[in-house]
């Protein structure tokens, strides 16, 4: 059941609308939304409510303690496989192509579905693989 559509929570969607291919923690997004009239606890209490929801998804990034959020609300996101950059903070939906290659070879060979709006895969993107083999 969708929540009352406060002033704050409509700039916090429009906002994370505006950013589907990031994941930002709370704080991130809170500075970012500065001067938008936005409290700090306004957007950690709208990030819970909303992930309850299913309208976005919490992640962490390797051993870290620091959550991340990423909006899925739209039909496209809710239904891939995302791929989150270690590096960058980045995150994208995998070719639909290789997914459903993956997700099918997963299937068969460990009789194992895979519930691909649970799914991200962690790794470096192309930008930053490239940065890291340009430090050596």
């Amino acid at each position: 059941m969708a929540k009352y559509m406060t002033k704050q929570r409509a700039a916090l969607l429009d906002f994370l609308q505006a950013h589907p291919d990031q994941a930002m923690s709370a704080g991130q997004i809170s500075a970012a939304m500065d001067g938008e009239q936005v409290s700090a606890s306004a957007v950690y209490r709208n990030l819970a409510e909303l992930e309850t929801e299913g309208r976005v998804r919490r992640l962490r990034r390797g051993d870290g303690r620091e959550v991340f959020f990423q909006y899925l609300d739209g039909e496209d996101c809710r239904n891939s496989v995302h791929l989150s950059c270690t590096r960058c903070g980045r995150t994208f939906h995998m070719n639909a192509l290789g997914a459903e290659r993956m997700l099918r070879d997963v299937e068969r060979s460990d009789s194992f579905q895979v519930d691909r709006s649970e799914t991200v895969l962690y790794g470096l993107c192309g930008s930053c693989r490239r940065e890291t083999e340009g430090e050596t």
